[in-house]
């Protein structure tokens, strides 16, 4: 424990360097084209950002600290902080992240995976495939895809233990490692499917929506479809090549997943009303465009008719303590990125990159800030907080470029997604599968940048041309 002391002084060092960036930026002379408080306001937003990518502070801490200074220094009154609080897309990402717990808690989601391995998983190239279809199937009702690595990761792990691949006597290799692998690639596929799979996606399209992009959950889940399909048959296989496992044949696989869903028994009343639930709640997510009916207002019905039947309870939301967090810091990262726009610093940044492009070819700058958005992430630790920083710079920088806005903005919002694995830290979802001890930082990153460039030319190639097919 000898360590301890000294992480806790870099902790503190990485703390008191926060707080002189910010200081020196605020302190700084206001350039050109921007009013003090806009330029006040990117003092404090940069730095709580900061604090995150280099861990200096959770990002709960960081952004509460962020309002604090905001308000008291007057850069933002009290109305304009806390304006994030009341936007219903955000208590849509919350309520379903409380009937997540409902998924996980009534048995659905570990027993439909279980029927997809008992049924694909008798090599190890399929289980990889099954575990990715079972996430995939789950997404739409998982707004957190760090909610669903922890309905998958149990799966996973008892697959490898019970396949004889263990970390304690070296076979980690043996099946674990692919399998941790593959369902931590799985994640950036799932979440970019689906507009409810990954909490930062309603936030891209509420943001969208400013630029007059209207992206629908119809719109989202055909753009996304075609390039997430062949990246579902190509990743786990280029991952079979590239990073192998030393078991190639898992005929026991099946046999696990019968033993499993034996013991559960059969299907429990609440995993039926759970189902109901789940795809009633899809079905009037998808109508919600032609039906004219609210999305948040179908998730508070999805978790009251889990809340009667007692599948979620009041003890439930006790627990819910991530739920609770992610309500506080999202939105009040989201009221900063909102005012900083509107207080025109985006608009200035916008402005000086536009500079750097001016009279390129709009394919040429709709390429160029899509490599560059996902290079970026090796910077973040937050998939959302990058979204919030940069997305309406670049998008505002795309359009007065000629980049048609509706791909420009799908694009970013899929990659948001698909460059989550570019490190181990690139997505709160990874870290489950990091720590788990199948898998070392070296090999995330080699593997992880490998399939991150996979994914980026299947979307700025096959994707792009979908797009624009559809649109």
């Amino acid at each position: 424990m000898s360590h301890h002391p000294l992480q806790t002084m870099k902790q503190h060092y990485l703390q008191l360097f926060i707080f002189a960036f910010g200081a020196t930026i605020w302190f700084s002379p206001v350039p050109s084209g921007l009013e003090p408080q806009a330029w006040q306001l990117f003092a404090i937003f940069i730095s709580a950002i900061l604090a995150v990518i280099i861990k200096a502070m959770p990002i709960f801490t960081s952004s509460i600290l962020a309002l604090s200074v905001s308000v008291l220094t007057g850069t933002l009154t009290t109305d304009q902080a806390y304006s994030g609080f009341s936007e219903e897309f955000i208590l849509l990402i919350i309520v379903a992240f409380l009937i997540a717990r409902g998924v996980i808690k009534s048995g659905l989601g570990k027993r439909i995976a279980f029927l997809i391995i008992k049924r694909f998983g008798k090599s190890s190239l399929g289980l990889a495939y099954s575990i990715i279809a079972a996430d995939m199937f789950i997404s739409p009702a998982f707004p957190s895809n760090t909610a669903r690595s922890g309905v998958l990761y149990p799966i996973v792990n008892a697959l490898s233990v019970d396949s004889g691949s263990k970390i304690a006597d070296g076979t980690r290799k043996k099946l674990g490692s692919f399998l941790m692998m593959s369902s931590m690639a799985g994640l950036t596929l799932s979440s970019t499917l689906w507009l409810t799979a990954m909490a930062a996606n309603p936030a891209g399209a509420k943001m969208a929506k400013d630029f007059g992009v209207e992206i629908t959950y119809g719109s989202w889940a055909l753009g996304a479809s075609l390039p997430v399909l062949i990246l579902f048959f190509l990743v786990p296989w280029v991952i079979f090549k590239i990073y192998p496992p030393e078991i190639k044949e898992t005929p026991e696989a099946p046999a696990i997943a019968i033993e499993a869903l034996k013991h559960m028994g059969p299907v429990h009343k609440n995993e039926w009303i759970m189902a109901a639930t789940f795809v009633g709640m899809v079905f009037l997510w998808v109508m919600s465009g032609s039906w004219g009916l609210d999305k948040t207002a179908v998730a508070f019905l999805g978790l009251g008719v889990l809340m009667v039947t007692n599948i979620f309870t009041l003890e439930d939301m006790r627990g819910e303590g991530n739920a609770l967090s992610t309500l506080v810091w999202f939105s009040i990262l989201f009221a900063m990125s909102v005012y900083l726009d509107k207080l025109g610093f985006m608009g200035w940044v916008g402005a000086h990159i536009s500079d750097m492009v001016v009279g390129l070819d709009w394919p040429v700058v709709y390429v160029g800030l899509t490599i560059a958005y996902v290079l970026i992430h090796y910077f973040f630790v937050s998939q959302t907080a990058q979204m919030l920083a940069l997305f309406s710079v670049f998008l505002s920088v795309a359009i007065s470029a000629g980049v048609p806005p509706e791909l420009m903005a799908l694009m970013l919002l899929f990659a948001t997604n698909f460059n989550a694995i570019i490190t181990p830290q690139g997505s709160s979802a990874n870290v489950i599968y990091a720590g788990s001890g199948y898998l070392e930082p070296g090999e995330i990153y080699k593997v992880g940048g490998i399939i991150t460039l996979i994914n980026t030319v299947v979307f700025l190639t096959i994707g792009t041309g979908w797009l624009l097919l559809i649109l």
